[in-house]
């Protein structure tokens, strides 16, 4: 395939030489925390197609999406209905859902890892002082429930700064995500299921740098002022609520 295009496109020697420098430049910009290859295999569609293809048979179960650079193991562990922002800033948010198999059948005590990036789209590893804040895992109750508070999410570049910004540039194409939640949602005999929910009606769903939007995985997010949240708590201020019930396909056997 590789050499039909090069035959297709007629390459120069010095389109050649463009090529092996830009891979270069990629190459040297990855690290123990950024990992430019990724970003490209990302902004290219490929990972989103890799993904798509090798998901679980079977309709019903919640669509995956990319992992993104910013997951981080043994993320804090929070009670239901606790805080995962833990003060990162943003407009406090309440999300809550189930857990189910595709015969709705409660999958209690599954994974639920969690996270986010603050208002200003900045995630925790990214912060100069190396707290955490913006991330937790909880696990589902008895009836597959889970609940917790977070930040609004909210739209922010991917990295262009090196070699994938510039491919992003010189096509014309943004480097912005859309507002989006990450979850990682493992349970024991089944598959885990990496993926986002996007607030809807959120700028970029359209012109997701990453290709990571699925209709699906588009929530009504609903902005309240003041009154009584979910878990009794009495808001002062600005908050939205949203809701995101997922379903986990069983693994063969």
């Amino acid at each position: 395939h590789l050499h039909a295009f090069a035959l297709d496109i007629e390459l120069t020697e010095e389109e050649w030489l463009a090529a092996i420098d830009f891979l270069t430049r990629t190459g040297q910009m990855c690290d123990d925390h950024r990992q430019e290859f990724v970003l490209l295999s990302d902004v290219l569609g490929l990972s989103m197609l890799t993904i798509d293809m090798n998901r679980p048979a079977g309709s019903g179960v919640t669509e995956s999406t990319v992992l993104g650079p910013f997951f981080v193991d043994d993320a804090p562990a929070v009670p239901l209905g606790g805080d995962i922002a833990r003060g990162a800033p943003g407009v406090p948010c309440w999300v809550e859902g189930t857990v189910t198999d595709p015969s709705g059948r409660p999958l209690v005590g599954a994974r639920i890892d969690v996270w986010e990036s603050d208002e200003d789209g900045f995630y925790d590893v990214q912060y100069s002082d190396g707290r955490s804040a913006g991330r937790g895992h909880v696990f589902t109750g008895e009836a597959g429930d889970y609940r917790f508070w977070c930040v609004r999410p909210a739209p922010y570049p991917i990295p262009y700064d090196g070699p994938v910004g510039g491919l992003l540039q010189a096509t014309g194409r943004s480097p912005m995500r859309p507002a989006h939640l990450h979850f990682m949602v493992e349970a024991p005999n089944h598959h885990t299921v990496v993926t986002h929910i996007f607030p809807r009606g959120t700028d970029h769903l359209d012109t997701d740098a990453v290709f990571g939007v699925r209709d699906s995985l588009i929530v009504d997010f609903v902005d309240e002022h003041g009154g009584t949240a979910p878990d009794g708590r009495e808001m002062s201020g600005g908050w939205s609520w949203a809701r995101f019930d997922i379903v986990l396909a069983p693994t063969a056997g």
